[in-house]
């Protein structure tokens, strides 16, 4: 879970971008949106946390980051480069692929490129 500031945005985001689907939403009274968000074959979930009361965060000490593992790395920098985003990618000496990005909250979200078998 993931509280966010602005939902509207962080969905762009996350399905937008990430391509993820948005499957649930629910409202707990006057305090909070939740929107549930899954990969095409659900086999993975995000909830986003909207409180209403328009408090602030700070990226929280206990989270890291979040990882999506994709099969063709160079096409989602290609996506990034794109849209103008920020990204960090893994040094060419390091076995694994991948790039991080930060989504409109500044949490990290690592693009990890799945290994063949």
């Amino acid at each position: 879970m993931l509280r966010v500031r602005d939902l509207e945005r962080a969905l762009a985001f996350y399905t937008g971008f990430l391509g993820l689907q948005e499957v649930r939403r629910s409202t707990i009274g006057d305090e909070a949106t939740l929107v549930f968000l899954a990969d095409e074959a659900r086999s993975h979930m995000l909830e986003l946390t909207h409180n209403h009361d328009g408090r602030d965060y700070e990226l929280g000490t206990q989270f890291g980051h979040i990882a999506l593992v994709v099969d063709d790395l160079e096409a989602v920098v290609a996506e990034v480069e794109r849209r103008g985003m920020w990204y960090r990618r893994s040094k060419p000496a390091n076995p694994s692929r991948y790039i991080f990005v930060k989504d409109p909250d500044g949490y990290d979200i690592e693009i990890l490129e799945a290994r063949p078998r």
